[in-house]
């Protein structure tokens, strides 16, 4: 059985990310498994339970059964929970690894205070060591249908990579997929390898049955042109590598910061095997 994990703070973002990992456990046919990280023994009412009228005296664990009580009904599968004390986004690395995750479903911007806000600052160092792809949700983002992907295609080796995952999500969704070619330089070598690499992806996914656009643009900054571009399809994903800097084993390369930073697009990483 697939599981999906979700990393819960109590903040409003992270509940929202629940909220997603439910409607795709239910097309993929997965468990979903909340986790929370304590980073110390001191507990405070977390923010998205302050509306609730009996939260005096409830525990850590109360307070995630309370989420179970409200969600189970809309998961097909199992919903349950995890709670680790430690660094946070080893624990959840841990986690996934441990429970051989499918994906990981995270929020990316913590609003509470409960924990610091751990969500927000560990967002990028979950991307970036993440064991399974990722998908980030920034900012409340409501849309839990998947119909279009965007895929950037750019001249590195490991661009492709990202390819058969999301093609098997769109599968299961149905959702057509928008191969991009993007680049920073309008040199005519770098595009003709860009729009090559895009014909063999493109390929690849009418082999697999998968409806497919294909576009090649050339701009200033490919995150930027990558966003604007995903607007314009109405994409509700879109997928990057996460190759990162080899002076910085925690942080993300420029490129996929940005995006996971930038984009009210929930963005799906998967990070290179280079």
């Amino acid at each position: 059985m697939k599981k999906i994990l979700v990393p819960i703070d109590f903040s409003a973002d992270s509940v929202n990310a629940l909220e997603h990992a439910i409607s795709f456990a239910n097309v993929i046919g997965a468990d979903v498994r909340m986790m929370h990280v304590k980073k110390s023994k001191n507990f405070e009412m977390p923010f998205y339970f302050k509306d609730f009228n009996m939260v005096v005296g409830k525990s850590l664990e109360d307070f995630m059964d309370i989420l179970i009580e409200k969600y189970k009904g809309l998961l097909k599968n199992k919903l349950d929970y995890k709670i680790r004390e430690g660094n946070v986004f080893k624990e959840i690395t841990n986690q996934a690894k441990y429970d051989d995750s499918y994906l990981i479903i995270m929020g990316t911007h913590g609003a509470s205070g409960f924990e610091e806000m751990w969500i927000g600052s560990n967002a990028f160092r979950v991307v970036s060591n993440a064991p399974c792809p990722i998908i980030t949700i920034r900012n409340g983002y409501e849309r839990n249908i998947l119909k279009n992907i965007v895929m950037p295609i750019d001249s590195s080796l490991s661009t492709r990579q990202k390819v058969p995952f999301v093609t098997e999500l769109a599968r299961f969704f149905g959702a057509t997929v928008h191969i991009l070619g993007v680049s920073e330089i309008s040199s005519a070598d770098v595009t003709a390898k860009i729009t090559t690499y895009c014909s063999q992806v493109e390929e690849y996914l009418k082999e697999k049955g998968v409806n497919c656009t294909k576009n090649v643009l050339v701009g200033s900054n490919i995150t930027d042109l990558t966003i604007e571009y995903a607007k314009t399809v109405d994409a509700e994903l879109i997928t990057i590598m996460t190759d990162q800097l080899t002076n910085a084993a925690f942080w993300l390369g420029p490129y996929a910061q940005q995006m996971v930073n930038h984009s009210s697009i929930p963005v799906l990483s998967i990070r290179s095997q280079n």
